[in-house]
């Protein structure tokens, strides 16, 4: 008890000059992008539900860190909020499933999924290492862009040296395709792509668009290879040493904001989509039957080697028709 009350102490001591408390989330996404849409609307929500005694403040670009100090900062009880995606599996196997290939088909699938899951499995995989999730909001589709050439089919990425999020199966996904995967912080991939550190990178057009990429990309590549979620994570004894009403507030608002981050990432993929183009990026559809085929390595690979991960997949892919939305 006396850890949680510390470690509460710390994380409440800072409040703003409407609030007694400050309740920080930390994301990773730059100005523009969907992570910051979805972060502030939360704290819209959130906010008018808690009163004057908390007030959650959201800070972006990495301002209190990347994932994985973000990760660590949550334990702390430096942060009560932070939004990974890909970094997740890093946290516990069962995460790997959206790393998959083409496994989620699109936002009712990820619905489905959410509504089924989220308490049954991934829940329980994130408290078992000390996390709680609120809900599900997303990164999003995942497209490649480079500076070598057009890419169509795997083949076309032999030898890309390709920034990655952390996490195995992205690693393993595009070593597979022929890439050179190179996992680095999001913060550091911009000054790496325009100095030749690296040759391309992929993200959903939100976060290419917001970072700039394609001031410094000459191909886009629309492959949807992987989408990505993203987790309102919190620190399960963090969150737990909150007021019970306190809780209830910000799991609601987490939950209530999931339907606005959805529809706002469906126009920003055609509105962002639109921007990238315009900065002269050339853009090409890619062959995702030639993608999905290559991919069939992976699945067998986290069937063989994640405890469940086989039923895992079967799971996901059965709710593809389920979602109510």
């Amino acid at each position: 008890m006396r850890y949680v009350s510390a470690i509460a102490a710390m994380l409440l001591a800072t409040g703003s000059a409407s609030a007694q408390h400050e309740l920080r989330f930390g994301h990773v996404g730059e100005p523009g992008s969907l992570f910051e849409a979805s972060a502030n609307h939360f704290v819209e929500v959130a906010n008018e539900k808690l009163g004057d005694d908390y007030e959650v403040v959201a800070y972006g670009a990495s301002q209190l860190g990347g994932d994985q100090e973000l990760l660590q900062k949550l334990k702390l009880g430096q942060v009560m909020f932070a939004l990974p995606s890909s970094v997740m599996s890093s946290v516990s196997p069962e995460f790997g499933v959206f790393e998959m290939p083409y496994i989620i088909q699109d936002r009712n699938h990820i619905q489905a999924v959410s509504d089924t899951m989220l308490d049954e499995v991934f829940n329980p995989a994130a408290e078992a290492q000390g996390y709680r999730i609120l809900a599900f909001w997303e990164n999003g589709f995942r497209q490649i862009t480079n500076n070598v050439r057009p890419i169509t089919v795997p083949e076309d990425l032999q030898g890309i040296k390709l920034r990655t999020p952390q996490g195995e199966w992205r690693l393993k996904m595009f070593q597979q395709y022929g890439a050179n995967p190179t996992p680095m912080a999001f913060a550091d991939v911009f000054t790496a792509l325009q100095t030749g550190v690296i040759d391309g990178q992929e993200n959903p057009y939100a976060q290419i668009a917001s970072a700039k990429f394609q001031e410094v990309q000459e191909y886009l590549s629309i492959t949807d290879h992987v989408y990505t979620p993203a987790f309102v994570l919190t620190a399960e004894r963090t969150f737990s040493a909150l007021p019970e009403e306190v809780q209830q507030a910000l799991t609601e608002a987490a939950q209530e904001t999931q339907a606005y981050v959805y529809e706002t990432a469906e126009q920003l993929e055609t509105d962002l989509l639109a921007v990238i183009e315009e900065a002269g990026v050339a853009v090409n559809e890619a062959d995702k039957d030639a993608f999905v085929t290559a991919s069939q390595p992976i699945y067998d690979d986290f069937a063989a080697t994640v405890e469940g991960g086989e039923a895992l997949v079967t799971q996901v892919r059965d709710l593809s028709g389920g979602a109510t939305n």
